[in-house]
């Protein structure tokens, strides 16, 4: 297989977006997520379409380990990841006191643990061969506090951070590392995340456009790729300058259901 991009939550969305965008530059790919049906689907759309080698593994990836056993499987098919784009991810919606508590803890085993050991695994491979590109997809939630999705907003946070921290650290072994952060985006996400009827989501941008800023940022090193221009202005100019309550009081409102 040759210039091999391993995506996480490839079956829908941002991340089947982001495989359409990769076969079409004639890489190979290897597609991580819990539907079988839907990731066999691409597979044989990818395949046709682009004359490109597609390896699907069907995972949980809320599951403890499930990184571990996502790279013995690429192990045992002798796969060098040239490109990992960590997309696979959940929401949650309501007051943190009222939700049941092991949603939000597989929220925190998906969007963080699951991340970030899959990263530090293969990791090595790109660091030994002095070549590589990490896509994390976060969101522009995490730059700010999340009232009624307080662990979503935090563990983007986290992906945000935790990005900028080791694409520094890589700096000069020929590795870059992007995080990709959308605003809304029509890709599933808000029915799973029980916020359909949430105004947040009224304007949202397609997976398709989004993916094609991450895959464009990812290929030009970027940092950071904020796709929507005004939460970028927000971002960048207003919220570091307002009350922090009328933040909070602000974002509430945007995501509360009508």
């Amino acid at each position: 297989m040759k210039n091999v991009a391993l995506i996480t939550g490839a079956s829908s969305g941002i991340g089947k977006e982001l495989a359409r965008i990769h076969a079409s530059k004639n890489g190979d790919l290897v597609l991580v997520a819990r539907r079988e049906e839907e990731l066999l689907a691409l597979k044989s759309e990818l395949e046709q379409t682009y004359k490109v080698v597609v390896e699907v593994f069907v995972c949980d990836l809320m599951q403890q380990h499930a990184a571990k056993e996502v790279y013995e499987f690429i192990q045992s098919k002798n796969i060098e990841v040239e490109v990992l784009m960590n997309n696979a991810g959940l929401g949650g919606y309501g007051n943190f006191n009222e939700r049941e508590l092991k949603k939000e803890l597989d929220m925190i085993q998906l969007n963080i643990v699951t991340l970030t050991e899959l990263t530090h695994l293969i990791l090595p491979q790109m660091v030994a061969r002095k070549s590589g590109k990490i896509l994390n997809t976060a969101s522009t939630a995490g730059f700010m506090p999340g009232p009624l999705q307080s662990v979503y907003f935090a563990t983007k946070a986290f992906v945000v951070s935790f990005s900028q921290g080791i694409a520094h650290e890589l700096q000069g072994k020929e590795i870059t590392v992007t995080a990709l952060c959308p605003g809304p985006v029509k890709t599933g996400f808000e029915s799973a995340a029980g916020m359909s009827g949430s105004g947040l989501f009224e304007k949202s941008a397609s997976a398709s456009s989004t993916a094609m800023k991450g895959y464009k940022g990812m290929e030009k090193g970027k940092l950071i790729v904020i796709t929507d221009v005004a939460l970028k202005f927000a971002i960048n100019w207003t919220l570091p300058f307002a009350p922090r309550r009328m933040v909070l009081k602000m974002i509430e409102k945007m995501q509360r259901i009508k």
